[in-house]
């Protein structure tokens, strides 16, 4: 984990985020993405750094609107419990195959025999494409490409026809230089939809942060729903989301904004 950071949010979006769940944290539902948004991305998967300060900044946060606040990743549910230890989420993982509610009751994706076999043909099939990493998320596989872009087409043509050999109950996800095959039963605007349906978030508007084209669904969702959806780092004509945040120092500064005010409230009173 890195050093705590300064708290200094600059952008609009976030300026509009902090007073939102500063003045009315009862109106609001915030759901966040991880890699890209709250952590910045790194050259591996396992190469990402979580600054010491994150954990407790989320779980202020998360006090602050009475636990209505979830993390929606493409991570594995454990993987994404371990970079925020000692706190445990609401986690949709997998793109919301996982998902843990906010009393704790947990659904974890298995992954099968044949599909297992798949991971494995797929890790031989590209052991001679040096740089291409290959992610083993259990009940889904990633092949990250960052460090090689020149096998973008052989990847993806790869990924489409091992995700089609699968079946109907995996469905393969483009990302940001990684292609995936990830459970099909759900998405993370499902996920979304799902919490909000929840004692916890129940009555209240979401908030949306993402970076990712995997996290159009939950733009879609919390756009639709009357709520707020921020996409980290350049708006393009293929995004939903209304407002742009610059990186994920700026999210995590407005994090860290929202728990000192929360913090300070709590001591005041």
């Amino acid at each position: 984990m890195s050093e705590q950071e300064p708290s200094r949010p600059s952008d609009v979006a976030t300026r509009h985020l902090i007073r939102r769940l500063v003045d009315e944290p009862d109106r609001w539902a915030l759901f966040l993405d991880i890699d890209g948004t709250l952590i910045d991305l790194a050259t591996t998967p396992d190469a990402i750094q979580v600054p010491l300060s994150l954990p407790g900044t989320l779980d202020a946060v998360s006090a602050r609107l009475r636990g209505a606040l979830a993390l929606v990743t493409g991570r594995s549910l454990p993987y994404a419990d371990g970079l925020f230890a000692p706190f445990r989420f609401p986690i949709a993982g997998l793109h919301g195959a996982e998902f843990r509610a906010a009393d704790g009751e947990t659904s974890i994706v298995t992954q099968t025999p044949a599909f297992a076999q798949l991971k494995k043909r797929l890790t031989e099939q590209t052991a001679w494409m040096e740089g291409v990493l290959i992610e083993d998320k259990g009940a889904a596989v990633a092949a990250h490409y960052r460090l090689a872009p020149a096998y973008n087409t052989a990847i993806e043509t790869l990924m489409r026809d091992l995700a089609e050999e699968a079946g109907p109950g995996w469905v393969l996800q483009p990302g940001k230089m990684v292609f995936e095959i990830r459970p099909a039963r759900a998405d993370k605007g499902d996920a979304v939809a799902a919490y909000l349906d929840a004692p916890a978030f129940a009555g209240r508007l979401p908030i949306a942060i993402g970076d990712d084209l995997t996290d159009e669904s939950m733009f879609a969702l919390a756009n639709a729903r009357g709520g707020q959806s921020i996409r980290v780092g350049s708006l393009s004509a293929a995004t939903c989301a209304v407002a742009r945040a610059s990186s994920p120092s700026a999210i995590r500064s407005a994090l860290a904004a929202i728990a000192t005010a929360h913090e300070e409230r709590a001591s005041a009173s």
